[in-house]
């Protein structure tokens, strides 16, 4: 029998497991989708960085039978969600890094008839800098390329991370 070497793989799904999160973030939808809700959770890592999961409800493409879409998902400076998130600034960039290069850059969400759910690694962020900021879903997709942020379409829904 092989003895199996632990692997960050086996860490993550460890953490995911026993659910204990540095911070988190309840993501709801403003006017235009008010059906959007979800939680993001970041969990801290004996690697550094950080481990995100997000679980997202109601996207927009939840009435088209079998369908998929991607929508932005990043991190923005303030965690103020008042007046369809006009207050959230911009992308979270301690190290003033061009698009998609900044911390607030995250994994795109591939909604399957509304549903989203993942989980990455990002080593670029700490859950101990997170506090006091926002998570924000866009309408459309990050095309990775447009500065200053992917070109991504409007705010559709927002949560402020709050700690754990």
């Amino acid at each position: 029998m092989q003895m199996q070497t632990p692997t960050p793989r086996l860490t993550f799904t460890k953490l995911l497991d026993n659910n204990t999160p540095a911070a988190t973030a309840w993501v709801t939808g403003g006017a235009a989708y008010p059906q959007i809700s979800g939680l993001v959770k970041f969990y801290r890592t004996p690697y550094g960085g950080t481990l995100v999961e997000a679980e997202i409800f109601g996207l927009p493409n939840i009435n088209i039978q079998n369908s998929t879409d991607y929508y932005a998902m990043h991190i923005h400076e303030t965690g103020d969600c008042s007046d369809s998130f006009s207050h959230t600034g911009g992308h979270y960039n301690p190290t003033t890094q061009p698009h998609p290069f900044h911390a607030g850059d995250l994994m795109p969400l591939l909604a399957n008839q509304g549903y989203a759910w993942m989980s990455f690694y990002d080593k670029r962020i700490s859950p101990d800098e997170l506090p006091g900021r926002s998570v924000i879903i866009h309408a459309g997709r990050d095309d990775f390329t447009s500065q200053p942020a992917g070109n991504a379409g409007d705010k559709i829904a927002c949560g402020v991370i709050q700690p754990l």
